[in-house]
């Protein structure tokens, strides 16, 4: 992640009033649970002998080493398994290359157990017709089917069932800043969000946006409206929502109990009279019920 500072655009300055963004609070790296996907050790990954690609940026790679420190690999890399028990790079060089500056001694991965076109493509659309994927995780499938099946964004929506329309929307989340993505990939923000940060080029800009729907609770029509001002040059249309305050220690330790029974991401937000909201996103029934059970009466003596 780039350390270079970046003007907020007409009226954004003072909107987000010169401070720290609190948005920042409620980011954590993100976790993988999905089956398909396997932490491997760096030492045992080679890199492909046919990579095109033969000189990368340093300066890229430090920010995007950066933003994995912070965030997490949002997109896995893709490996196959070679006949000596080490794997070697389908894709995703430079993100290997970046997680190696970042001193990940692991890194998470789609392994590619064979070299059969079709049983790839049916186990990548079994994946996307799972209800519980996460908009990038949808959109990350997408990708890996137009570029490891060589598949058209027609023949692709005709494979999983969906509109073309619905395919290049998904796609183009791709294009949104890292942190945009994994914002909405934990639920900080919802598609309806992303969408409309699309709306503006400027990645630094989107990202302040974000920050911004995150702070002041905005919703999908006022941030849409907030990105239509900005890009037409007029000032940002203001809203009465307050920003969350930092948290006490109370609401700290309430997150430490509360993530001990939850995997997903646990959001609390407060003002300055001490209302607030507790979000609590749970992957299964099963991991509900463990939490239910702690009010058992058998559990409480």
């Amino acid at each position: 992640m780039s350390n270079k500072v970046r003007g907020l655009g007409k009226g954004l300055e003072a909107l987000m009033g010169g401070s720290i963004p609190t948005a920042d609070l409620l980011r954590k790296p993100v976790a993988y649970t999905g089956k398909d996907i396997l932490r491997i050790s760096m030492d045992s990954i080679t890199a492909n002998p046919f990579q095109p690609r033969e000189n990368f940026d340093r300066q890229a790679l430090e920010e995007l080493s950066e933003s994995i420190k912070a965030l997490g690999l949002i997109q896995p890399v893709t490996v196959r398994r070679m006949p000596d028990g080490k794997y070697q790079i389908i894709s995703g060089e430079r993100r290997y290359r970046a997680c190696r500056m970042a001193g990940m001694t692991t890194i998470p991965a789609y392994v590619r157990e064979a070299d059969d076109q079709g049983m790839l493509e049916m186990a990548l659309v079994e994946n996307i017709q799972r209800q519980d994927l996460d908009p990038i995780e949808t959109a990350l499938s997408f990708r890996r089917l137009i570029d490891e099946c060589s598949l058209t964004q027609e023949q692709l929506a005709d494979r999983v069932g969906k509109k073309r329309a619905s395919v290049a929307n998904s796609l183009r989340l791709l294009k949104l800043p890292v942190k945009v993505q994994h914002d909405l990939k934990v639920g900080l923000i919802t598609p309806g969000h992303a969408k409309a940060l699309l709306g503006l080029e400027d990645p630094a800009m989107q990202e302040q946006l974000c920050d911004l729907a995150i702070e002041r609770r905005l919703s999908v029509r006022e941030l849409e409206e907030t990105v239509r001002s900005m890009a037409e040059g007029g000032p940002v249309a203001r809203t009465d929502t307050p920003a969350s305050l930092p948290l006490t220690p109370s609401y700290e330790r309430m997150l430490s109990f509360m993530g001990k029974y939850f995997s997903k991401d646990i959001s609390i937000r407060r003002n300055a009279s001490g209302k607030g909201s507790m979000t609590i996103r749970f992957v299964s029934d099963e991991e509900l019920d463990r939490f239910l059970d702690i009010f058992d009466p058998a559990h409480l003596g």
